[in-house]
């Protein structure tokens, strides 16, 4: 029996990452290029394994695309994909849980950096994560680009109304629909790391 679980889960995996949206991926890309040459600030967001992927991105896009790693204080930056995980503070994250609600930790860090032509990934497997949903609302309300990283779970229909942009892990078991999310994060990551180096270049 362990061994035809295993199977059965590789299984889906592989045929979830044939089924990916090749055309969303694309345009997910262009939006962050764009983000890039405008200078403007992705903002990650999600919970539990989720706010853990939105470190993992935060990190994989600020470090992985800069141009100009390792060449010191003496020499002047080159343009870098400005990213940042709001999940990350925990001080500030525990503050506004315990003394306004956890519904709010996102979208009042948002209140304070958020900028029209700035951009919100955020992340939900189930696609109900009311503190990802309320700041997905505010980034549309001032106008900001929304991305959404969930699944083909039914409740995810919030989720996606309120994303520009949305990959969708063809999957509903939880962990599989995470599995898909890191691909995605590292798809993005490759391929923004090769456009910018172009366009340096």
């Amino acid at each position: 029996m362990p061994n035809e679980l295993i199977e059965q889960y590789l299984a889906d995996i592989y045929q979830a990452t044939a089924a990916i949206d090749r055309a969303q991926l694309s345009a997910i890309a262009d939006t962050m290029m764009h983000t890039w040459a405008s200078g403007a600030t992705i903002y990650t967001l999600g919970n539990g394994g989720s706010a853990s992927l939105a470190s993992h991105i935060a990190c994989d896009l600020g470090k992985n695309t800069s141009p100009d790693l390792g060449r010191g204080p003496d020499v002047s930056g080159a343009r870098r994909l400005r990213v940042v995980g709001l999940a990350d503070n925990s001080a500030l994250l525990t503050a506004l849980g315990n003394d306004i609600d956890f519904a709010d930790i996102y979208v009042e860090q948002l209140k304070a950096v958020l900028r029209v032509e700035d951009t919100v990934l955020a992340i939900s497997g189930s696609g109900v994560s009311p503190n990802v949903l309320r700041a997905m609302r505010y980034a549309r309300t001032i106008g900001a680009t929304t991305i959404a990283f969930t699944s083909v779970r039914s409740t995810a229909h919030e989720m996606l109304a309120l994303a520009d942009h949305a990959l969708l892990a063809p999957v509903t078991i939880m962990e599989q629909i995470e599995d898909l999310h890191v691909i995605y994060n590292h798809v993005l990551a490759t391929v923004i790391r090769d456009r910018i180096a172009r366009q340096v270049a």
